[in-house]
C-alpha cells in the first residue's frame, strides 16, 4: 500500500526525507546502508527524518526520490545494545526551569529521571552525542528560545522527547538537568562514543552515593600510542589567536556522530598545496586574522594563500622581504614568516612543500573545533615539522582568485529555499532576502551569527525534533536571529533550516569578516516533493 511521503530541498546536495516515526526512519536507515545507491555521501538519521547528502556529479534529487520511494519500510529494525549506569550531579542551570515546565518538584524530577530507562536512538550534533528516549512520556521540555555559546563537557540535558550528554564544551539549546563525570567521548578508547544505537542507560544520583564499575566503562584501546614530540622544524613565535592544521575533512562519518569539518575557504587551501607541489588536500595550517608567526630551522618552500594578509619575511640578517599571496618562495634556516591582519578576507592558508607532519583521526588532519577531533590548536611555542612526503612540481602561476570581502562590504550569498522555509511567515521569508544581516563576533568555524533589525518570526511554533544539518545551513533559533553552518557545524539541530547556502558560495562564505553584512539571493525556491512509499 503506498502512502506519501515527504521530500524537502537540502541545498544543491541534500534531501531530507520526512517519516512517521522513530522507528521507520531507522528502518530507511538500515535498507539505505545495506544497499546505498550510487553516489550517497552522507546518511544522517534524526527523530522523523533521515538527510541525505548526495554527490551531484553522480546522482540527482529526482533520482534519489524515486529509489527511496520504492523501498519497503514494512518489516521495522530492531537494535538491542548494552546497558550502561549514570552517575548524575544533579545541579543543572535548568532544573528548576524543568520542574517547573512538567508541573514537578525538583526532587520528583531527580527522581522520576533516574527511574527512567533511557535508549539510544541515533547519535549526532557531535561526536559521542546519542539522542534517548526515555519510557516515561512526562520528560518533553522545549528547547530553550536562546542557545548558549557555551555547554560544559558532561552536561546531562532534555530536548524535546530526547535526553541526552554532551560530549565537548559546545553551543546548544538543551535544558540543563546535571552533569556527570564520564567521558562521552574519547578516541584513545577501542570504541571511542561511550554509547552506540542501541544502548539503554540508567541515570544515578551521585547524591545518593552513585557510582559506576569498571566493568560498565568500554575497553581502552591498547594501540593508543602517544605521539612523539616534535624537536624540530618551523617554531610558532606568534599566535594571537590559536591557528589550526585543515585539510579537505572527514565526509563519511555520521554514522559516528562526526562532520566533514576541513578548512573554510577549500579553493585556497587546495591552491596553497597546489603553489608547492603538495597533494590538492594534504594538511595546511589555517590562520584566522593574521597575527601569526614562524621561523624556519632549515630551507624549506612554502606558500600563503586566502585572506590577502601583509605577509613578510624577516632574514636572519635583519632584512625584511615581502610575500606574494598565492605564489611558492623559499626559507632559509633562521627566516621568519610574520603574517598581519588581512585587510580582506579572514582566513590564510600556509602549505609547506612536502606537507607537515600531522597526526590524522578517522583519515583526516582537520581540526574538529565543536567535536574536539583532530590535532591540538595551534599556539605559540609549537613545533610544525615539515612530513618531506611525495610531492611534484611547483605552480607559480595560478589563477587571481579575486577579491575577498572586507568588512565595509555587503556579501551576496545565494541559496535554496528550505527544508523548513515554511515554518516561517511569508513575512519573515520577504525579511530574509530583502534584509541586510551583520556578521556578530560570536561567530566562529562553526558557524556565523547574524544580527538583522528585525527577526524572523515562525508561523510554526511547535518544537522541531532535531534533524539532520548540511554545510551551509541557515538556522533560526526562537530569537529570530540567524546562524549560518560553517565547516565545524553541529551534524543534527533542533531549530528549522529556512535555507541552505548553495555550496559554490562556502567558501566565500568562510572568508567574510566580523561586521560585514550578508544579503541572501534565493535562485531556487521552497519546492517540497511527496510520492507515494511502498509499505
Amino acid at each position: 500500500m503506498a502512502e506519501p511521503l515527504r521530500f524537502l530541498p537540502v541545498g544543491d546536495y541534500g534531501l531530507l526525507v520526512e517519516l512517521d516515526d522513530l522507528h521507520t526512519t531507522l528502518t530507511l536507515l538500515d535498507a539505505l546502508q545495506a544497499d546505498r545507491p550510487d553516489g550517497v555521501v552522507e546518511l544522517i538519521p534524526a527523530a522523523r527524518t533521515l538527510m541525505v547528502r548526495f554527490d551531484t556529479h553522480v546522482t540527482n534529487r529526482a533520482s534519489l526520490v524515486e529509489t527511496i520511494a520504492h523501498i519497503d519500510l514494512s518489516a521495522k529494525s530492531s537494535r538491542l545494545g548494552e546497558v550502561f549506569e549514570i552517575p548524575v550531579s544533579y545541579d543543572g542551570e535548568d532544573l528548576n526551569d524543568v520542574a517547573e515546565l512538567l508541573g514537578l518538584s525538583v526532587e520528583e524530577l531527580i527522581r522520576r529521571h533516574t527511574e527512567a530507562t533511557y535508549t539510544v536512538a541515533f547519535t549526532g550534533f557531535a561526536p559521542g552525542f546519542a539522542y534517548m528516549t526515555s519510557d516515561d512520556p512526562v520528560f518533553d521540555v522545549p528547547r530553550r528560545k536562546s542557545p548558549r555559546v557555551r555547554i560544559p563537557a558532561g552536561s546531562v540535558a532534555l530536548g524535546g522527547k530526547f535526553g541526552g550528554i554532551y560530549p565537548s564544551d559546545s553551543p546548544g539549546g538543551w535544558q540543563l538537568l546535571g552533569r556527570t563525570e564520564l567521558r562521552m567521548w574519547d578516541t584513545n578508547r577501542s570504541r571511542a562514543a561511550f554509547l552506540a544505537p542501541g544502548d539503554r542507560v540508567h541515570f544515578c544520583d551521585i547524591a545518593k552515593g552513585a557510582s559506576v564499575p569498571v566493568s560498565a566503562m568500554p575497553a581502552v584501546s591498547k594501540a593508543c600510542i602517544q605521539a612523539p614530540k616534535n624537536s624540530d622544524g618551523l617554531l610558532v613565535t606568534r599566535a594571537d589567536r590559536p591557528a589550526f592544521f585543515q585539510d579537505l575533512g572527514r565526509s563519511g562519518h555520521a554514522g559516528q556522530g562526526v562532520s566533514e569539518s576541513g578548512a573554510l575557504d577549500r579553493r585556497s587551501l587546495v591552491e596553497a598545496n597546489l603553489c608547492v607541489g603538495n597533494p590538492r588536500g594534504s594538511a595546511a595550517v589555517e590562520i584566522a586574522y593574521g597575527g601569526f608567526a614562524m621561523r624556519a630551522d632549515r630551507p624549506m618552500t612554502l606558500a600563503v594563500n586566502g585572506a590577502p594578509s601583509q605577509t613578510t619575511i624577516r632574514t636572519s640578517d635583519g632584512r625584511s622581504l615581502t610575500v606574494r599571496i598565492g605564489k611558492p618562495f623559499a626559507l632559509n634556516a633562521g627566516d621568519e614568516l610574520i603574517l598581519e591582519f588581512p585587510g580582506e578576507g579572514t582566513h590564510s592558508y600556509v602549505a609547506v612543500r612536502g606537507g607537515f607532519t600531522v597526526e590524522k583521526v578517522l583519515g583526516s588532519a582537520a581540526t574538529d573545533t565543536l567535536a574536539k577531533v583532530g590535532p591540538a590548536p595551534i599556539v605559540a611555542g609549537d613545533i610544525l615539522m615539515p612530513a618531506n612526503e611525495a610531492i611534484s612540481a611547483v605552480a607559480p602561476d595560478l589563477p587571481f582568485a579575486g577579491k575577498l570581502p572586507r568588512v565595509a562590504d555587503t556579501v551576496t550569498l545565494d541559496i535554496t529555499l528550505g527544508p523548513r522555509a515554511d515554518w516561517f511567515t511569508s513575512h519573515s521569508l520577504t525579511t530574509l532576502l530583502t534584509q541586510e544581516w551583520q556578521v556578530t563576533p560570536e561567530s566562529s568555524r562553526i558557524g556565523i551569527r547574524l544580527a538583522g533589525a528585525v527577526p524572523l518570526q515562525r508561523a510554526d511554533a511547535t518544537e522541531l525534533p532535531s534533524e539532520g544539518t548540511l554545510l551551509g545551513a541557515i538556522q533560526v533559533p526562537h530569537n529570530g536571529q540567524p546562524v549560518l553552518f560553517l565547516a565545524d557545524h553541529p551534524l543534527t539541530g533542533g531549530y528549522p533550516v529556512i535555507g541552505v547556502v548553495a555550496s559554490y558560495h562556502h567558501n566565500l562564505a568562510g572568508q567574510i569578516p566580523i561586521g560585514a553584512k550578508i544579503r541572501f539571493n534565493a535562485v531556487v525556491g521552497f519546492e517540497p516533493l511527496s510520492r507515494g512509499m511502498t509499505r
